[in-house]
């Protein structure tokens, strides 16, 4: 069965350990990661979703934080700090350093993106195929107002240094109108037999995926049922500010809401919580297969079953 997965970075990483365990062997799991999330720090291109992807997927990613790698130190950091080089709010440890290192080597170098995140998981092993989601330059900025200024901060300095805190006002994809599907994107999709949307953020992770021109339209016409988790338990995000963004875009924190979002033309099944079961019946008169499954991803056991029941819902659908 060729699966191939739209994710960001630690929902999506999570939820992708589980499907691993969750498919069968021969089974091939191609993942499209989000790039929106990508910014360039002290002359690095640092790429947040792929490397949680990366580093979560091989084994090397710090577990009470869920990003970062595990036993990491913060040697250069401390140093940018002494020579008061910052942004101080962004912290790069030092062997994450040595990844944006290979990385920013790699792309002056003449390598495309694709090219670069293939050469890097050769290292990691990650058990799944990782593509971005696009080769060229697309980052997320937020519109807000902070201290009675309007401004459009970086999605990285809207969620770390000021931890989504003041509400968001837009959300903009800068350069995906123009940008063009990694390759093997579209091949991907089109020979799919499911494909999946983890419960990632709708908004900067999945919804910035889609807003690349061809993924979507992608989506649609493939012949794969497209079965989605809902990242909205019981009216709140599991973790991150889905809701900030999801208020951005005028859609409101629920898991039927999420649902109308994404949109029956793009999704055929879709599973809340059981905290959400209430909410079965508005999705499924929107035209969206529907069921109500634990969606707490509390282990890698809890992931896999979360898992399960969307590819078991993904046969329900093409039956």
């Amino acid at each position: 069965m060729r699966i191939v997965a739209l994710a960001g970075g630690i929902g999506g990483a999570r939820f992708l350990r589980g499907l691993k365990e969750a498919v069968a062997p021969g089974d091939e799991i191609t993942v499209v990661g989000n790039t929106g999330d990508d910014i360039h720090l002290y002359g690095l291109k640092v790429c947040p979703d792929l490397d949680t992807l990366m580093y979560t997927l091989g084994g090397g990613i710090h577990e009470e934080q869920g990003w970062g790698r595990a036993d990491e130190t913060w040697s250069i950091k401390a140093e940018m700090k002494e020579y008061g080089v910052g942004p101080e709010w962004f912290g790069l440890g030092d062997r994450d350093f040595a990844t944006h290192l290979v990385r920013s080597q790699m792309l002056t170098a003449g390598y495309s993106l694709s090219q670069v995140t293939e050469a890097l998981c050769v290292r990691w092993q990650p058990g799944v195929r990782l593509l971005p989601m696009s080769d060229d330059r697309v980052e997320t900025h937020v519109r807000i107002t902070e201290d009675g200024t309007p401004k459009v901060v970086h999605f990285q300095e809207y969620w770390v240094r000021l931890h989504a805190a003041v509400d968001a006002e837009a959300i903009v994809p800068v350069g995906a109108d123009t940008a063009k599907p990694a390759p093997g994107v579209l091949e991907a999709i089109a020979a799919a037999d499911v494909i999946l949307l983890p419960p990632s953020n709708p908004v900067v992770s999945i919804g910035t995926i889609l807003a690349v021109p061809g993924i979507r339209e992608a989506l649609v016409a493939a012949s794969a049922p497209v079965v989605g988790l809902s990242p909205i338990v019981g009216g709140a995000p599991v973790r991150g500010m889905a809701d900030k963004v999801l208020a951005a875009v005028g859609v409101e924190s629920s898991a039927a809401a999420v649902a109308a979002h994404y949109g029956s033309e793009l999704l055929d099944g879709w599973l809340v919580d059981a905290a959400d079961a209430g909410s079965v019946a508005a999705v499924e008169e929107a035209g969206i297969r529907c069921r109500a499954v634990p969606l707490l991803m509390t282990d890698v056991a809890a992931t896999a079953e979360m898992a399960r029941a969307a590819l078991a819902l993904a046969e329900e659908v093409r039956a």
